[in-house]
């Protein structure tokens, strides 16, 4: 194959072509998902190291982790509300100022318990920013379009990742707490031009313009007890509370491995924080390539396989991080590389079966349900997970594979959707 019929081949690839065809929402979206991803792919492999060496507990992260999300219950049900009452494009601004600017401007001053805490409290308003991004994101896309945008978003997280050994670098020159500081100020001002950038190229959605039109003379509180009709019919529709359970084991293991892996490796296995950088490098490589090379070639293959497979991925994984010696290197890279590919296949699928198992109609306000349900089922585990880590470091990596274990089953429980066979 020549230049030509590469840079051919090259053009005409799915996830391109579907970028292409997506104008608007998506693709500025998408485009602007660097602008949160460098800072916080720089900032996450060292930010749980920055609050111990601060002098926070194991249990004392934890205990943030808990009452944070106790808080993000409440965002998370009224981001739906609030999404619907205001529009899913301002919604989506205001999440990011108070969520992400506000509490990272606190983050880089922050020096004990309390301030880290309010710094996540403020980080809590990311909730709300969630349930509306979703609907300003896939509401006027196609159905069939969903994997690829979420794969798209996916990307667009993991390319600002090779950006990674800089802090890996400037720590091992400066220490973790200076660098760390400066790259939270730097990810503050970030997320102020993502708000100016949503302002100026987003527009609200269709369904957004007509839920702000049902919902403009009608009260809060109002909206709020609509909600006693609304949650039972979630409950009881068992396609929605299988992929809920799914999400709210992910979610638990998503955070026993974003807060306790760090110390895990630094703590536990003795490897220098400062290699702590080149694994998110290794994580984003491997799923640059998976999703680029395989995902769309697996579009046809029903849900469950690739879920189910990524699932057992993830097991395997936590095994070999808890059976890796002291000091070996060579286990935590094999982790690192399995549970990418575990979550290439796991991650989007997840995120599509949930939109398509919901009332469009409705999209807000059951996606801020979902949400709140999820943040409520998994608040007791982060104390939970920081107990287990004062106890035995390899104790929340156990636990998450009898989670891991728990999502294989209920996803063989799962309806694939329609248009997937």
């Amino acid at each position: 194959m020549n230049t030509e019929q590469k840079k051919k081949s090259l053009l005409n690839h799915p996830l391109l072509q579907l970028l292409k065809h997506n104008k608007g929402n998506p693709r500025t979206l998408i485009l602007m998902e660097p602008l949160w991803g460098i800072p916080y792919n720089l900032i996450t492999p060292f930010a749980t190291l920055y609050m111990y060496s601060q002098g926070v507990t194991d249990v004392q992260i934890g205990l943030i982790l808990s009452i944070a999300m106790v808080v993000q219950v409440l965002f998370s049900f009224f981001g739906g509300i609030l999404t619907d009452k205001l529009g899913r494009k301002f919604t989506t601004m205001m999440g990011d100022f108070f969520g992400w600017s506000v509490a990272c401007l606190i983050w880089s001053i922050s020096n004990n318990f309390w301030l880290f805490l309010i710094a996540m409290l403020f980080n809590c308003f990311e909730q709300i920013n969630q349930t509306a991004w979703y609907c300003l994101l896939i509401e006027d896309a196609e159905p069939k379009d969903l994997l690829g945008i979420y794969t798209w978003v996916n990307i667009g997280g993991l390319i600002a990742i090779f950006f990674a050994p800089i802090s890996g670098l400037l720590i091992n020159s400066f220490t973790v707490i200076p660098v760390i500081r400066v790259l939270y100020l730097v990810f503050s001002v970030n997320m102020l031009i993502k708000v100016a950038v949503t302002f100026r190229y987003c527009k609200e959605t269709r369904q957004g313009k007509i839920r702000m039109a049902e919902t403009k003379d009608t009260s809060l509180l109002h909206m709020l007890y609509e909600y006693k009709e609304l949650i039972p019919k979630v409950l009881k529709d068992k396609e929605v509370m299988k992929v809920l359970a799914v999400s709210v084991i992910l979610y638990i293991t998503n955070m026993v491995s974003t807060n306790f892996f760090s110390l895990y490796v630094t703590q536990w296995l003795g490897i220098e924080s400062r290699y702590l950088a080149f694994f998110p490098i290794l994580n984003a490589a491997v799923m640059l390539i998976f999703m680029i090379g395989i995902q769309h070639k697996l579009e046809l293959v029903k849900f469950r396989i690739p879920m189910w497979v990524g699932l057992a991925l993830y097991a395997i994984a936590v095994i070999l991080l808890i059976l890796a010696p002291v000091g070996n290197m060579l286990f935590v890279i094999i982790y690192v590389f399995i549970v990418v590919v575990a979550g290439a296949l796991v991650m989007p699928r997840k995120d599509t079966l949930i939109q398509l198992s919901i009332n469009a109609e409705e999209r807000a306000r059951i996606n801020a349900l979902i949400m709140s349900f999820t943040i409520a089922f998994s608040s007791p585990f982060g104390y939970f997970a920081g107990w287990l880590s004062s106890i035995d470091r390899r104790l929340p990596f156990a636990f998450a594979f009898a989670l891991f274990l728990a999502a294989f089953i209920i996803v063989g429980r799962i309806r694939d959707p329609e248009f997937s066979k």
